[in-house]
């Protein structure tokens, strides 16, 4: 059996585990495992309140895996501040229902970490995609973030150095396809 923690395309392969990733205003309890988030690209301070409804909502169908895809990115238009204010109360849905997350993080590693130590954070939660340096990683894995690695880890040689260093208990690979 194969896992994939993060996926955007169900492909009804019986031999992969598939978390498909869904936004609130499209959840679809159908599928068997899935997760749900409001991502720092498609925040809208507008519509946040009844997105985090709709996560609340469905946080305890029994298909739903985990809270995310969510995070910062500082390499968008949004502040970091508004980002902050969108994701600190999913994480805080996430740990009242006991669900893992899934992060998107771009150039804001220090500002999850704080946030997670600030929250006193227990549940577990993932960076996806990770394509930083050893140091980074070092930092994520001692603070109890586990990493997701998918394509920069064929692009990136230096990945490689990297991956070695993280216990195997601690580490995802992700579809290259998604």
């Amino acid at each position: 059996m194969h896992y994939n923690i993060h996926t955007h395309h169900f492909s009804n392969n019986s031999e992969i585990v598939e978390l498909v990733n869904q936004y609130p205003n499209e959840i679809n309890t159908e599928l068997p495992n899935f997760t749900v988030g409001i991502h720092p690209w498609y925040l809208n301070e507008n519509t946040f309140l009844d997105d985090l409804t709709a996560i609340e909502n469905t946080i305890q169908h029994p298909n739903f895996k985990a809270v995310g895809e969510c995070g910062l990115d500082k390499r968008i238009e949004t502040s970091i501040e508004i980002q902050k204010k969108i994701l600190i109360p999913q994480l805080l849905l996430a740990e009242k229902y006991k669900k893992p997350v899934i992060l998107h993080c771009v150039a804001a590693y220090q500002e999850i970490i704080e946030i997670r130590k600030e929250l006193k954070l227990t549940i577990p939660m993932v960076i996806h995609g990770f394509s930083k340096n050893s140091q980074v990683a070092e930092s994520l894995i001692k603070n109890g973030f586990y990493l997701s690695f998918g394509k920069y880890l064929l692009q990136n040689p230096e990945l490689e150095n990297v991956l070695k260093t993280i216990p195997l208990n601690q580490f995802f690979f992700r579809n290259r396809y998604d």
